[in-house]
């Protein structure tokens, strides 16, 4: 082995791993064959049984048989067993969305399962139609957004961390080095690295990626923002709430805002996550459904166990809570900090973002920043040399809520991003003590869409619409244009949570190894009588109808007053009918079959 400089040590310039960059998805009648272009690694290559779904690694000259069908592929995601069969996730398409570090990062633009389910014709009826609806949770897994990867560095590491690495193991493949919490496909890894298929081996995050380049004393500056999800509690925006038991938060998510300038190096953190106490919002049709604390005798534990698992790991944890403080936010917000006041080694600062930050003036966040200042100041940022050397790190973290953790939580964020990257700056000498980057209204403005686009991205994988409020980060005040569109993505988010999230959640539990198929297990898909007529069409016609009828025999009702008492009827049937929508609101809504809230 070839001894690592000291850049290297310190992981900046890693050595390449080898890790193949494309490769060639060939098609025969019995089997799938994957190999590597690469020129680096010509041999590498494995195959997958159609019809048993056996993975067997090859090298060399896999004979003289011609494949029916060729096609080059990015990437293996990873694999999946269910009733019927064995699934390999390729990475069809991918873009180049900038650099990290030097390495290049992609974007996966599309994927695809390969199928090896020939024994799905041995089946039993039940089995054939619970693998039917497994493998339409395939194809929702398929599309996933946000997610990224490098052929060559390890991006699940935070710049601090992984110029901590030792040098052994920076030698190692990707998917050793890496933070196991923000490695997307984790549990599709395990029958890849069984058989020691390193090559093969891309640990995907998902989360954002953004970078913006400038020039400030004649000298290039690079932006890179990258935020990384946590694994642990998975799930879209009302099925994944509040903590499970072990303290792992729903929508947990690493934020680092990288700074280069001159061969300087800096990094700053923080982090969002929803209130880790026991709660759920169990969609009903209603605009805003009920928030509900459940009663569980380890909530005190649950709270300990999530910022005793960030103290250790980041250091001095301030929690930044941005909930309302009336109605049911209110309520959650004060039980979050009774719960808080048993913490006396973690501070909590409450701030009512709606009631002082109401007019959508994006300034007024001075005043939460005025209260947290010398902790901001304190924890401070990671910053190293060209040579590797550590100047400084940072000593702690800001962790960050609302209710959803997405668009109050991402304006605070990129306030605090702001403060931090003019003391950035200013210590790698690009701006001098009195200069600041609103000076700049070119840059400003580039930083501003930087942060305004990593919002919408995490916005998108959490609640499927674009972020709110992203006018006060682009502009820095509410406009009109943004309002409209706030008002379309609350509508768009409505629809979403209550007629298509369940199917997402079930998608991403069983990607995520949360659920696990079994032979053995009842089938959870099959659905009781008044089950199976759930979800929007029924209740749309039921109720359009109703409103129909009502509407047509009214207006009959001016030349017949027989028409007026069929109008009364069909009005009384559509309101009783929209009552007892109302009332069983829960069963027509979408909702996951595999697996619980908690």
């Amino acid at each position: 082995m070839v001894e690592a400089t000291t850049s290297e040590r310190h992981g900046e310039g890693l050595p390449r791993t080898l890790c193949c960059r494309e490769l060639q998805l060939q098609e025969f009648p019995d089997k799938y064959v994957i190999r590597s272009l690469d020129p680096d690694a010509p041999d590498h290559a494995f195959s997958v049984g159609r019809s048993d779904g056996h993975l067997q690694p090859h090298s060399g000259d896999l004979g003289s048989e011609t494949p029916f069908k060729v096609a080059t592929i990015y990437g293996v995601a990873g694999v999946i067993r269910l009733l019927a069969g064995t699934y390999v996730l390729v990475i069809t398409a991918r873009k180049e969305v900038g650099t990290y570090l030097g390495y290049s990062i992609y974007r996966v633009k599309s994927m695809r399962f390969l199928s090896c389910n020939e024994a799905l014709r041995h089946s039993t009826s039940q089995e054939k139609k619970d693998e039917a609806y497994f493998m339409s949770l395939l194809r929702t897994v398929e599309s996933t957004p946000g997610l990224y990867y490098s052929y060559e560095r390890d991006i699940t590491l935070n710049l601090q961390r992984a110029c901590k690495l030792d040098e052994v193991r920076v030698h190692k493949p990707l998917w050793k080095q890496g933070d196991p919490r923000f490695v997307w496909n984790r549990n599709l890894l395990e029958e890849l690295i069984e058989i020691k298929l390193d090559a093969f081996i891309i640990p995907l995050i998902q989360g954002s990626f953004q970078m913006v380049q400038f020039t400030l004393k004649k000298s290039p500056v690079k932006i890179t923002l990258i935020s990384r999800r946590c694994n642990r509690r998975l799930g879209t925006r009302m099925w994944r709430r509040g903590a499970n038991l072990d303290g792992d938060t729903a929508n947990f998510i690493e934020t680092e805002q990288l700074v280069e300038f001159e061969g300087l190096k800096s990094s700053f953190l923080q982090i969002r996550g929803s209130i880790p106490l026991l709660w759920e919002q169990i969609v009903d049709l209603s605009y805003k459904p009920q928030l509900n604390i459940i009663n569980h005798e380890e909530m005190p534990k649950v709270v300990e166990r999530h910022f005793h698992d960030l103290l250790q790991r980041y250091g001095e944890t301030v929690a930044i809570d941005l909930t309302d403080k009336h109605g049911d936010e209110g309520e959650l917000s004060r039980a979050f900090a009774a719960e808080m006041e048993k913490l006396p080694h973690v501070r909590y600062v409450s701030f009512d973002f709606h009631h002082i930050c109401g007019k959508g003036n994006f300034d007024d966040l001075r005043l939460l920043y005025n209260q947290i200042k010398e902790n901001v100041e304190k924890q401070g940022y990671f910053l190293v040399n060209a040579e590797g050397e550590i100047l400084s790190e940072q000593n702690g973290i800001m962790r960050v809520n609302c209710i959803d953790c997405l668009d109050r939580t991402n304006v605070t964020q990129s306030y605090l991003a702001r403060k931090s990257l003019n003391s950035q700056l200013q210590c790698m000498g690009a701006f001098s003590s009195s200069e600041c980057i609103s000076m700049y209204d070119d840059i400003y403005d580039m930083f501003k869409i930087l942060w305004a686009e990593h919002g919408d991205e995490i916005s998108l994988e959490y609640a499927g619409t674009h972020a709110l409020k992203g006018d006060l980060v682009r502009y820095g005040k509410q406009t009109l244009a943004g309002l409209i569109k706030d008002g379309m993505s609350a509508l768009s988010r409505y629809y979403l949570n209550n007629f298509q999230d369940g199917i997402r959640q079930d998608a991403m539990d069983l990607i995520s190894g949360r659920y696990s198929v079994s032979r053995n297990s009842p089938s959870p898909f099959q659905l009781n009588a008044f089950e199976s007529l759930s979800y929007l069409p029924v209740a749309s016609v039921l109720i359009v109808g109703g409103l129909t009828l009502t509407t047509l025999t009214l207006n009959q009702a001016r030349h017949n007053a027989q028409h007026f008492v069929s109008s009364v009827v069909w009005a009384g049937l559509t309101a009783g009918v929209m009552a007892l929508v109302k009332a069983n609101g829960k069963q027509f809504c979408s909702r996951p079959r595999l697996c619980g809230p908690l």
